[in-house]
């Protein structure tokens, strides 16, 4: 949806400038620093949790990059507006950060629930919590989300089948089950066995007995990283 949008941008830049202008369009879709070039560009700035915030967004929205040959007057660079607070630091459930703008991916739950492959180190398992995509908390809790708008376009907006699902169902998720059931989210790539990891951990953490059969069915699954999650869920539950 967003690069859809930068392309339409980008082709109406084109019929301004040069026959001899390119532009290249880039949605998390390669290794471009998009936060450093959205200050420069004077977007907002990289706040203490490295992520891009602004006075006018909070810093829940999405980045994209136009690359282009033209000749564009550039904007002034935004600078710092964080100052003594370290909310977003202090909130971290696995103290991923071990410094102001400073993070540590391999504790970043975020990182740990979408990218990591393999089980998760189970020292760090009983701070996942319930979360089983990803985790907003040092974004959540910035104050400058006081200023931001809600999105306007409801595509933007949570589905309303995904709001608060039930552990125990989601554990039962074949692939062809995942596949159909996140079909269109962003939650399908990361494959139905990185999943119910996800929601494994978050079982254990729960605590609730009632999920113990949901957990054994899952105890010799094919994936071997989901089988050590259940058996870790089962041994919380005990």
């Amino acid at each position: 949806m967003v690069k859809k949008r930068l392309k339409r941008l980008g082709r109406w830049l084109l019929d301004q400038g040069q026959p001899a202008d390119q532009v290249k369009v880039f949605v998390d879709t390669a290794p471009v620093m998009e936060k450093p070039l959205a200050q420069a560009a004077g977007l907002g700035w990289q706040g203490k949790h490295t992520n891009l915030l602004a006075r006018d967004l909070g810093n829940f929205f999405f980045l994209g990059a136009i690359f282009t040959t033209m000749e564009l007057e550039p904007d002034s660079a935004e600078v710092g507006h964080c100052g003594s607070c370290t909310a977003c630091l202090d909130i971290c459930p696995t103290q991923a950060f071990p410094a102001p703008y400073q993070l540590d991916a391999r504790r970043c739950i975020s990182y740990l629930t979408i990218e990591h492959k393999g089980p998760i180190d189970p020292a760090l398992r009983p701070a996942l919590g319930n979360r089983i995509y990803g985790c907003d908390d040092c974004l959540a809790i910035c104050p400058w989300n006081k200023f931001a708008k809600s999105a306007s376009d409801i595509r933007y907006a949570a589905r309303d089948d995904l709001r608060a699902p039930k552990l125990g169902e989601l554990a039962k998720l074949d692939n062809a089950q995942f596949r159909e059931k996140f079909s269109g989210s962003p939650i399908k790539r990361i494959g139905r066995d990185r999943f119910v990891r996800n929601v494994l951990y978050a079982i254990g953490n729960s605590g609730d007995a009632e999920l113990i059969e949901e957990i054994r069915a899952l105890v010799d699954d094919p994936d071997a990283t989901v089988a050590d999650a259940a058996k870790w869920a089962l041994e919380q539950i005990k």
